[in-house]
């Protein structure tokens, strides 16, 4: 999944000695209510990586029950789940910053994106995950729209970059959800707005992208999509093949149908 480094970085513009505000449309200001409570804070935002960054916003939670960024936390153990593939813990956590602040809409995409990639054809629920996916996935896309810059020292520009990459993944959401339901229609149409929102486009998004396309016969721009996919320097090689064969595939649909 894509770009919890865009959300890393502003969350981590958003920490000052005074008050911030969260990854949440709320206009409720975040105190900082001790040196230690600070220090923690800081340890969670400076982690190396996913593991460590879990263990120590469970420990800023642990310790400081009352802490105003608590929501923050559960973000932050959400998105670093995510990085390791966990999608039980991303939903897991990311529904305890929701508790916290039913404005996160950094939690909403979170939720959204994991439903509708955990969702599969005979689930029981599967009509109940996907319309929560949907639900978030819309409701994200309207509170980005009116949520506060975290901190002043964030220029217009960054926060303009930011909210439109966060738009991006709450149509990533929407897009995945709809290729659950082989609407592929939607799917294309959705995940067309999660890339050109995106500051960065995941390379595993092109390739849904691309395969979508390719199921409403959109031969040429699925396999532009593809080929964006295939040239990235940041495609994993794992995504790269799948693009590469994803590309081979709907040459050989095109070339069929032109006969």
């Amino acid at each position: 999944m894509i770009r919890t480094r865009i959300a890393a970085t502003i969350l981590a513009l958003a920490v000052s000695a005074g008050a911030v505000f969260a990854q949440s449309a709320s206009t409720k200001q975040l105190k900082v209510k001790s040196q230690k409570e600070a220090e923690a804070i800081q340890a969670m935002f400076q982690a190396p990586d996913p593991a460590t960054r879990i263990a120590a916003a469970k420990e800023l939670i642990t310790k400081f029950a009352d802490t105003d960024f608590k929501s923050t936390a559960f973000y932050i153990m959400a998105f670093s789940a995510q990085q390791t593939g966990d999608l039980e813990n991303v939903v897991v956590y990311a529904e305890q910053a929701l508790e916290a602040d039913d404005k996160n809409y950094g939690a909403m995409i979170l939720i959204s994106s994991a439903l509708a990639q955990r969702t599969r054809e005979f689930d029981l629920d599967r009509e109940e995950k996907l319309g929560r996916a949907e639900k978030l996935a819309n409701q994200a896309i309207e509170l980005v729209k009116v949520a506060p810059k975290p901190n002043p020292n964030i220029t217009d520009e960054q926060w303009e970059g930011a909210k439109k990459d966060y738009t991006g993944q709450a149509y990533e959401g929407l897009g995945m959800a709809a290729m659950a339901r082989k609407n592929y229609d939607a799917c294309a149409t959705n995940l067309k707005l999660a890339v050109d929102n995106a500051a960065q486009p995941d390379p595993a998004t092109l390739v849904r992208l691309g395969n979508c396309l390719g199921k409403v016969k959109k031969f040429d721009e699925a396999i532009a999509a593809l080929e964006r996919a295939i040239n990235d320097p940041s495609a994993a090689a794992v995504v790269k093949q799948a693009a590469t064969q994803e590309k081979l595939t709907l040459l050989k649909q095109k070339a069929d149908a032109a006969k």
